[in-house]
């Protein structure tokens, strides 16, 4: 296959350069999967490193299909994999935030689905002897190829029960609060632009001492649930569900959680977690929403499935919080459920 040779060019020719790091093969991954996969546009993620984002995302079009997480040439993929070494508290946040990814040292791929810790497929391209040269593996560039290709392909999972769908937001949701938190530390000035503007309007909103990293959790229980609640809205009327679904459902009687989608339905929302967003869309679209409010209702036997599927979100999300009381815990549970039954009337 020649994509697959001349990806290998490109790698030797990285290395004989003596100082590759992961970034430097990016674009040469990058490459390889758009000219073998036409129709693909992968995104390379390069400047959110520090935030934590996944480095490429991959897309049809508008649609994500889903992740690739690079290390360098040589990375022990088997200790990421155990959760050992620097990016083993990575692996287990993708593992449950991100339902169709791929790990990769460039050489080696391994293709992970749904939160399974098992690979559904592992494929290697090239091994590195011991002279930091790149040894072609027999048949690997048709065994990576298909690897690719299942991955590209994959259906988006469809939940099912209504703890199903909690823990998958909750993974992904947690990604949301890591990526925001850290984009006040490294993120461009842009992206922290963005982000003190929205916390100075939750201090004015909520609470005046109202911290970065708190700000990070109940922004993100905002997006998610206000998404959930929006989701909610569309299967009453068998609509689409997309950004923009979402922000059309808020009504005009809360301008405040109307801007915010608003943005968020446009191109205001920073890149560095828009990805996250995108994710929990697809996810809430696929959702079988009304075997997902069945069981809601059948377990409370309550009528309003906005607040009653809180706890069990928050349950996924975050245990120790569901227990917790304060003021903080308060504000948060009081804004995120408030600002989401807004949207189901």
């Amino acid at each position: 296959m020649k994509s697959f040779s001349e990806y290998l060019a490109a790698l030797r020719s990285n290395l004989a350069q003596g100082d590759s790091t992961e970034h430097t093969h990016r674009a040469a991954l990058q490459g390889l999967l758009e000219s073998t996969f036409p129709g693909i546009i992968a995104v390379n993620e390069a400047q959110r490193i520090a935030c934590g984002a996944p480095d490429l995302s991959l897309r049809k079009g508008k649609v994500p299909v889903g992740h690739i997480e690079t290390k360098d040439i040589g990375t022990n993929l088997d200790e990421v994999q155990r959760g050992k070494g620097p990016h083993g508290e990575q692996f287990k946040r993708y593992l449950g935030g991100l339902s169709n990814w791929v790990l990769t040292d460039y050489l080696e791929f391994r293709w992970f689905v749904a939160g399974d810790s098992k690979p559904r497929l592992t494929a290697t391209l090239a091994t590195l002897d011991g002279n930091n040269k790149l040894k072609p593996t027999p048949g690997g560039a048709e065994a990576v190829f298909c690897l690719l290709r299942g991955f590209l392909d994959l259906q988006a999972i469809r939940v099912e029960s209504a703890r199903e769908l909690a823990t998958r937001m909750a993974g992904i949701t947690h990604l949301l609060r890591e990526v925001i938190d850290r984009a006040f530390q490294s993120g461009t000035q842009s992206e922290k632009s963005w982000l003190y503007q929205w916390l100075d309007s939750f201090r004015e909103t909520l609470l005046p001492e109202l911290k970065e990293g708190e700000f990070a959790d109940i922004f993100a229980q905002t997006l998610a649930y206000g998404l959930f609640a929006a989701r909610i809205q569309t299967a009453k009327i068998g609509a689409n569900f997309s950004r923009e679904q979402a922000a059309y459902a808020v009504p005009r009687s809360n301008p405040f959680l109307r801007s915010i989608f608003s943005q968020m339905a446009g191109a205001d929302m920073p890149d560095v977690f828009a990805w996250a967003v995108d994710d929990l869309v697809r996810l809430l679209e696929y959702a079988n929403m009304g075997g997902v409010l069945r069981d809601i209702g059948h377990v409370t036997g309550r009528d309003d499935p906005v607040v009653h599927f809180y706890e069990t979100f928050l349950a996924a999300y975050d245990p120790a919080l569901r227990e917790k009381r304060g003021s903080i815990t308060h504000l948060s549970r009081s804004s995120v459920i408030s600002s989401a039954r807004s949207m189901s009337y």
